[in-house]
């Protein structure tokens, strides 16, 4: 199998942990209400004072796993929301706003990243051969997720990512999640099982697990991580587009 490119390493085109910087509280504070997230429907978004000019990026991301790895779990986790106590299957496509504002490292400018979180219930999409399909069009990312506790789900990974390899797919931003990493007591999976994926995919295995906490720490490493990676994949993106540009008019003269 060829090797993936490596993704771009985190603080190469966004400013790590800018979180937790003074300059950043002006922007944090309007997707926080008394130190909690704020939720945001279809048609709601962050309201910022009329000095601050900052652009919105739409993204949409599939979350992808077996059931019963936590892809709701992780969903709410990243949205701010309450976990469930209890599994249940999801019985169709849910759909979660999650807004997150980053500054790029570079130029030093501000931006909301809007993430489209796509959940869809493992026995959904076998029964209906359309949610995939509908799943994967102009989607730009996919949350591989696999359980510490569930040897099988991260044996599966490969099977998963299959899937999303291809030029029917195009571009898309491959990551990888461990959920229940928490309950190391029951761990399935060993760090050196982790470490011979990712050289092998060369996608980054990112860990989560535990309650959610009032702050933004326990989300902010994945949700830079996307960041960080869409990012790069549009500026690459572009550069391509305006390449077969300038080749495309030289052809013309």
């Amino acid at each position: 199998m060829a090797q993936v490119p490596p993704p771009p390493p985190l603080g190469s085109v966004i400013v790590a942990d800018w979180h937790r910087c003074k300059d950043s509280k002006e922007y944090f504070s309007k997707i926080l209400h008394k130190k909690r997230r704020k939720t945001f429907g279809l048609l709601e978004s962050p309201v910022m004072p009329p000095h601050a000019a900052v652009d919105t990026v739409h993204y949409k991301i599939f979350v992808s796993g077996k059931s019963g790895v936590g892809k709701t779990a992780l969903t709410a986790r990243l949205a701010g929301l309450n976990i469930p106590n209890m599994h249940h299957e999801t019985t169709g496509v849910e759909t979660t706003m999650v807004y997150w504002p980053v500054k790029l490292k570079e130029s030093g400018r501000v931006l909301f990243f809007r993430l489209q979180l796509w959940d869809c219930g493992e026995n959904a999409l076998r029964r209906f051969d359309h949610l995939l399909p509908s799943c994967k069009e102009q989607v730009d990312a996919v949350l591989f997720l696999f359980s510490f506790t569930d040897r099988t789900s991260f044996d599966d990974l490969s099977n998963q990512i299959s899937k999303w390899t291809g030029p029917s797919v195009g571009r898309v931003v491959k990551m990888v999640v461990g959920t229940k990493f928490d309950l190391f007591m029951h761990c399935d999976v060993a760090e050196r099982d982790v470490r011979d994926f990712q050289e092998t995919w060369g996608l980054p295995v990112l860990r989560t697990g535990g309650e959610v906490s009032d702050g933004l720490g326990d989300v902010a490493p994945i949700l830079n991580c996307l960041a960080e990676n869409l990012w790069h994949q549009d500026c690459v993106t572009a550069r391509s587009a305006s390449h077969h540009l300038q080749q495309e008019t030289v052809t013309v003269l």
